[in-house]
């Protein structure tokens, strides 16, 4: 899909991983990634797997292929930058979690905008099932309530990816104790595809997270109203945490 391919930025030694969420493409990030490269940060930005071609072929893959390429992703980033930030939207913050869950101190810092790890779709528990027989439902693309702003995302939902997605929500709750980093989550108070349960549990459970409530953005609120927010707040969270400073320090 034009518009749909991966971003890099080689810049200082501050390095950030940005993740994109399930059926998005890196489009709906790349502002919040072009900002921190023009303030001096190395910046990743990869297309997952089955994202960005067509939903058919995004069921040929599942969460695992998802987290893969964002790991590779980080420890490519790791190699060449002295600390690493990680941040994601929707399921890339749940794939951002994960990486925290698993690579600990490696990760300085996480910043999460409205998070999804939890699942709160009743018709989610009966895809795998649906799978067998209902290849995609209607998407959840394109919440965003700035006029103008189009998210680049599928249309349709693929199921066989869809239910493999309980999986990895109840793996990352369930080491959500090792989550030890620095954690900045905006939160839309407006979201029609995520409900609050996610940035519930990460309240409950996450002590140092702080989180900020977004009030005029909905669900992909880095294409939103509230888009210069986070990613001036990203920005500040980063320099507040990092050791070393920014290339434009």
């Amino acid at each position: 899909m034009p518009g749909a391919e991966p971003y890099h930025h080689e810049a200082g030694q501050i390095g950030v991983l940005l993740c994109h969420g399930f059926t998005g493409t890196p489009q709906s990030l790349r502002p919040w990634g072009e900002y921190l490269a023009g303030h001096g940060l190395s910046v990743s930005l990869p297309r997952q797997p089955g994202h960005g071609t067509t939903w058919q072929e995004m069921n040929r893959t599942r969460w695992e292929d998802w987290y893969t390429e964002v790991d590779k992703a980080f420890e490519d980033l790791r190699g060449r930058c002295a600390e690493v930030f990680v941040a994601g939207l929707s399921l890339g913050g749940c794939l951002a979690l994960r990486l925290a869950e698993v690579h600990g101190a490696a990760i300085r810092g996480l910043v999460l905008v409205n998070p999804s790890i939890a699942n709160d779709v009743p018709l989610l528990k009966l895809a795998p099932l649906l799978k067998w027989f209902l290849p995609s439902v209607p998407g959840v693309a394109g919440d965003v309530k700035k006029p103008g702003a189009i998210e680049l995302a599928y249309a349709r939902t693929p199921v066989r990816a869809a239910a493999t997605l309980p999986g990895l929500w109840s793996l990352v709750q369930a080491d959500l104790a090792k989550v030890a980093q620095p954690l900045l989550v905006f939160h839309s108070a407006d979201d029609h595809v995520v409900k609050p349960t996610s940035v519930a549990i990460i309240r409950q459970r996450v002590p140092q997270a702080t989180i900020e409530e977004l009030t005029d953005s909905y669900h992909v609120a880095t294409l939103d109203n509230d888009a210069d927010r986070i990613f001036a707040g990203s920005l500040d969270f980063i320099r507040t945490h990092a050791s070393v400073p920014l290339q434009r320090d």
